[in-house]
């Protein structure tokens, strides 16, 4: 059986759920409580990061709001490639939001808008190290 961390790389598999809130330890605290999730803290330079845990496998993460707004949860698809899949869905109608642009270790990202209005993250993973 695979565990997460191999189904999280597969292509066309949501593999991480991120909180964007203007208070992401109250968030912490309720979620944490609610589903008895833990969290690694790490800074980033310009604010906590909070990454989710269940069973000591991480499965998401928290953070500061970059915008004004409600909190909002934004889930991310794996892609084989990141900036191959923008074009593909620019081309299918969607709007590119952001990206695509990498996240130091961990892969190189955007965040498309599909024709209807609704938000996606799309992600491809470096390879992992031993």
């Amino acid at each position: 059986m695979k565990d997460y961390s191999d189904v999280y790389m597969t292509p066309g598999a949501f593999s991480w759920n991120e909180l964007s809130s203007a208070d992401p330890k109250a968030a912490r605290d309720f979620y944490g409580q609610l589903f008895g999730w833990s969290f690694d803290t790490m800074n980033l330079g310009d604010g906590d990061y909070h990454v989710i845990k269940v069973g000591g496998v991480s499965v998401g993460g928290m953070m500061t709001a970059q915008r004004p707004g409600p909190a909002a949860w934004g889930a991310y698809v794996t892609v084989g490639n990141c900036d191959a899949t923008v074009e593909q869905a620019k081309g299918l109608g969607a709007s590119v939001l952001a990206g695509p642009f990498d996240i130091p270790t961990v892969g190189r990202m955007a965040v498309l808008q599909d024709p209807q209005g609704a938000v996606i993250q799309v992600i491809s993973y470096f390879p992992r190290t031993a």
